[in-house]
């Protein structure tokens, strides 16, 4: 009887429909699931048949994804990646740089103060002894400050390096499901839960380097670097590794000391291309910018100012006469190949070495005053061009804080869209308990309808059958 397959149907319906509720109420706790809804459809009746129809099907399980939120999520989690890594560093750096007792300029400061006071009376020993020790002083404040660069270089090539074996295998991971996803949907099998799955891993992969992703008609996707290589493309996978080469410390000077540097290669079918670390967003790309834009650069004008400083400073003293008449000697010795020794006073270096006259006569200070007016010329950084001695530092500073605030503001402001950007996706994609409970009531409604419906069928069936008995 028709109307027996017509509830038989309905009920069918409405259990498969109360297993879909079920499982998203027993995953409105798990992070990245998407719900899923039976879609019902009519049967239409046979060719022929004037019946209204031959009852209900489950047309198709269906998952509510948006691919636009979902990319606007990997978006902002790249971006928030890319902030937030290097906000530490900045703000250490910051306040290394800004101490008003741990910063180049105090250290300048100091010696050139105590150069000006050796003015009062030239031929005093404690005075003189006073300009050493503060040479010192100043030295160990650039070797402080240097460390703490070369420091930090070291701590960001360890955290690129231990990202990409977490990406390699999320990239392999992503490209496995694929395949999975492809076999399993063939076979007419519910391929959400593996979608989930590949879904977390897009955006784990999206937090570490910036990336497109393609969908293709089979289920699979594609996910490459915003620059175009392909990081997965349907079954394959590509693996992302450092090598290292040996460069010149300063361009300029091509046969002067070197120093060994990292270059981010991409893998892909035995293929590999060279990227450029600090245009690949994500962690990995705020890290390599940061290097490459912030921290070379700072280190290149902590040396620029330790060597023009300490070649002013020693061919002024050159220039002069000891107490006794002979040619002074240098104080400072700048050494660019060492983190912890960049600038030092010299060995053996002694008060009466101290050329601060230029005619041997006893109190003569004509060269000590050459000394003192080195704080106002002009010395020239790479990235600053030129600049007085005295406000090279403050300049540099002030480059790093503003640098710092800013990477604040938008960290704050990707901070804020990765959350809406996750609100947009709940809102289309999470489980709404009460939305479910409304279903649940409604699906158990109709089960109960149609069991109803079976129920009277079975009487009139039974009351045929009387008729005839």
């Amino acid at each position: 009887m028709s109307i027996s397959n017509n509830a038989l149907s309905g009920a069918l319906a409405a259990q498969a429909a109360l297993n879909t509720v079920s499982q998203n109420i027993a995953n409105a706790q798990t992070k990245g699931y998407t719900r899923q809804g039976a879609l019902l459809q009519a049967v239409a009746p046979d060719a022929g048949n004037l019946s209204p129809g031959s009852g209900v099907q489950v047309g198709l399980l269906l998952r509510f994804s948006d691919s636009y939120k979902l990319q606007q999520m990997w978006r902002s989690n790249s971006e928030q990646g890319y902030r937030e890594q290097v906000q530490p560093y900045l703000t250490q750096m910051e306040t290394v740089m800004s101490g008003s007792k741990s910063s180049l300029s105090y250290g300048i400061d100091t010696f050139f103060k105590a150069l000006n006071a050796a003015g009062v009376d030239p031929t005093s020993s404690p005075l003189r002894q006073q300009v050493i020790t503060a040479a010192d002083s100043m030295a160990q404040q650039f070797n402080s400050i240097y460390s703490v660069t070369a420091n930090q270089l070291v701590s960001v090539q360890q955290q690129q390096s231990a990202i990409l074996p977490s990406l390699n295998e999320s990239l392999a991971s992503i490209a496995a499901l694929n395949k999975q996803i492809v076999a399993v949907g063939v076979s007419g099998t519910n391929t959400s839960a593996l979608m989930d799955q590949r879904d977390q891993l897009i955006d784990g992969v999206a937090r570490q380097v910036g990336v497109e992703v393609v969908s293709n008609p089979d289920g699979s996707v594609n996910v490459s670097l915003k620059s175009g290589q392909p990081l997965v493309a349907g079954f394959a996978a590509a693996t992302l590794n450092f090598s290292s080469k040996t460069e010149p410390l300063d361009p300029a000077d091509p046969g002067g000391p070197t120093r060994t540097v990292s270059v981010l290669m991409l893998n892909y079918q035995n293929t590999k291309f060279p990227l450029d670390e600090a245009q690949v967003g994500g962690q990995l790309g705020g890290l390599g910018n940061y290097k490459n834009a912030t921290l070379l650069p700072l280190q290149t004008s902590i040396r620029e100012i330790a060597e023009q400083m300490s070649a002013k400073v020693n061919t002024a003293l050159k220039n002069g006469t000891k107490s006794d008449g002979t040619q002074g000697t240098e104080l400072l010795v700048f050494n660019p190949e060492s983190a912890t020794g960049l600038l030092a006073v010299a060995d053996g270096f002694k008060t009466t070495d101290l050329a601060f006259g230029k005619d041997g006569t006893p109190g003569d200070s004509s060269n000590l005053q050459d000394l003192v007016d080195i704080k106002g010329q002009k010395i020239t950084l790479t990235g600053l061009g030129d600049v007085l001695l005295g406000d090279a530092d403050t300049q540099i500073v002030g480059k790093l804080g503003i640098d710092s605030q800013q990477n604040k503001a938008l960290l704050a402001t990707a901070t804020t869209i990765r959350s809406q950007a996750e609100d947009d996706w709940k809102s289309t994609s999470a489980v709404n308990t009460d939305e479910e409970a409304i279903n649940l009531m409604e699906f158990q409604n109709m089960y109960q309808a149609n069991m109803k419906v079976i129920a009277v069928a079975n009487s009139l069936f039974d009351a045929t059958l009387q008729m005839f008995g």
